[in-house]
């Protein structure tokens, strides 16, 4: 029999170096891809060595599933976006995480996906304090 030792909820490097954090909901951790051209939320359940989606429990799918909804329905109200793309890739970071990003036919990379288009534009000061703040009071989140 293989023991097994429990080990903590770590975010991947990239994920930490590319966002700022928003709070966290009941699974996942909320994040904003620091790249002001588009609405982009990031969520990752905060269980360790997850990849896919199977790797979780059926409730904690469900439970990402109305988290992923929740964080729809604030880039709905803030952005009335076009179109809300929300895709689970793990091609370049493996941990699970599922992006949430309002798209509009006037952004930076409509109609393409938003990957590897021009140079991100990092949010900057008190444009970042205020992006936060307005996005943790649509989420509901407390830092």
């Amino acid at each position: 029999m293989k023991l097994t030792i429990d080990r903590p909820f770590a975010l991947d490097t990239r994920l930490q170096a590319d966002t700022h954090l928003l709070g966290d909901f009941a699974l996942s951790r909320v994040l904003l891809m620091n790249d002001a051209r588009f609405p982009w939320l990031i969520l990752v359940p905060r269980q360790p060595d997850l990849r896919e989606l199977g790797d979780l429990l059926a409730t904690d799918r469900h439970l990402l599933l109305d988290e992923i909804s929740r964080a729809d329905e604030a880039l709905q109200k803030l952005h009335a976006p076009h179109k809300l793309n929300i895709a689970a890739l793990g091609n370049v970071v493996e941990q699970l995480h599922v992006h949430v990003i309002a798209r509009d036919p006037q952004d930076a990379a409509w109609p393409r996906p938003v990957w590897g288009v021009g140079n991100a534009q990092a949010y900057a000061g008190e444009d970042l304090g205020e992006r936060i703040a307005t996005l943790r009071a649509a989420l509901d989140l407390h830092a």
